[in-house]
């Protein structure tokens, strides 16, 4: 091209190569292996010596693509698809620590993280120190010697917390620490970063970059020698993503840049309008003025991102009657669909960590997350009034 493109209309026009046929959408790379014209080509695949696929376990034209299109949208230089958001954020901590290390992770994190690094993660050695999102004391006290690693999300899930992304970035460089961020809430449409010094950005695709709630997937993006080293143990391991499922993901990306618009437009609506809601304790959004790290936000943030949540009165008993009384939001634990979407983390999500646990990461008992979809936000929002109204009953 002759002008550099906007990294929306490149993960737009990124495809794979067009087969015999000029067909205009990218073909689907439905195949588990890949064969060789002689022995000697496929000699150098297994050497690295070349390019080639081998299997697609390995690599797969469908999947590079959607790779590509990631790394175009996040700046970064290279890339992995994996299975699932969960398998992507695994093969990150497994892929770039060893035993004996030390791992930073912000305690609001969410639940199958939280039991990663506080469960699985001291099999092998590794530990780990959870970390109030905001307390930059206490993220200095908690360095030690062998700390190799910052992960943190912005925004938290489900707590909605704003790190500064441009602190947490000085904060690794001081360090030498590898910065590992979850982006999944805010998406590259929002914030970078790569922007603030991040090394390695992870994703769980399953959310706003489907959008419509179909296939699972997860992505890593970041430096190029971080990310040959998580391929490696990905290649070994087997968390690969399916070509169907990266073909389906690399043509919602070409949607997300309006679809992300609405969201956010919906999901600020329904959070202004909740704060003078009588049954509600409190609502939080990036965007919105009382938000504890409002001024961070709009500094990083592009938009407040497609979710919001609220304390309902009543605790967990109001919090389940809430959902019964809900007619047209989906009562689901995923997020990110074009559906707007309800859940009540303390008895879901998150209902496996202790009182004490779930106390620790700020799941109070009546909090209510809001996915906020692509409908109409009025109808939503009448929906959740209603809900709340019956869940007082």
């Amino acid at each position: 091209m002759s002008q550099e493109l906007d990294p929306i209309t490149k993960a737009i026009r990124i495809r794979a190569p067009k087969t015999l046929q000029n067909e205009h959408s990218s073909p689907l790379y439905l195949t588990s292996s890949f064969t060789f014209s002689e022995a000697e080509t496929m000699r150098a695949a297994f050497a690295d010596e070349n390019d080639e696929n081998i299997y697609s376990r390995f690599s797969n034209p469908t999947v590079d693509e959607f790779v590509a299109k990631m790394c175009a949208l996040e700046g970064c230089d290279d890339g992995f698809a994996t299975s699932t958001g969960m398998s992507a954020i695994f093969s990150t901590f497994m892929g770039l620590l060893k035993s004996g290390d030390h791992l930073l992770c912000c305690s609001s994190v969410f639940g199958s993280t939280f039991t990663i690094v506080n469960k699985y993660l001291p099999r092998w050695g590794i530990t780990c120190t959870l970390v109030p999102a905001n307390d930059k004391e206490a993220w200095e006290a908690a360095v030690q010697p062998n700390t190799k690693m910052l992960y943190l999300e912005t925004p938290t899930n489900p707590q909605l917390e704003v790190i500064d992304l441009e602190w947490a970035g000085q904060f690794t460089k001081k360090h030498n620490l590898i910065f590992n961020v979850d982006n999944c809430f805010a998406t590259p449409l929002l914030q970078r970063p790569v922007d603030f010094g991040a090394d390695i950005i992870v994703h769980s695709a399953t959310k706003w970059i489907d959008g419509q709630g179909r296939v699972l997937g997860g992505v890593i993006v970041g430096r190029k020698d971080l990310i040959k080293e998580i391929y490696l143990f990905c290649r070994n391991t087997g968390p690969a993503m399916s070509p169907f499922n990266a073909w389906v993901l690399s043509k919602s990306l070409e949607t997300l840049d309006v679809r992300m618009e609405r969201h956010c437009a919906n999901a600020l609506k329904i959070a202004e309008t909740l704060q003078s809601n009588p049954n509600v304790s409190w609502v939080k959004y990036p965007f919105l003025k009382g938000h504890p790290q409002y001024d961070i936000a709009i500094k990083q943030m592009k938009a407040g991102g497609g979710v919001l949540c609220f304390e309902i009165k009543g605790g967990v008993v109001a919090g389940r009657k809430f959902l019964d009384a809900l007619e047209l939001l989906s009562v689901t634990a995923n997020l990110g669909d074009s559906r707007s979407i309800a859940s009540h983390p303390a008895s879901t999500t998150h209902s496996k960590l202790t009182d004490a646990e779930r106390s620790s990461v700020g799941i109070t008992p009546g909090l209510i997350r809001i996915s906020a979809g692509l409908e109409k936000a009025e109808d939503v929002i009448n929906d959740i009034v209603q809900a709340l109204e019956k869940s007082m009953a």
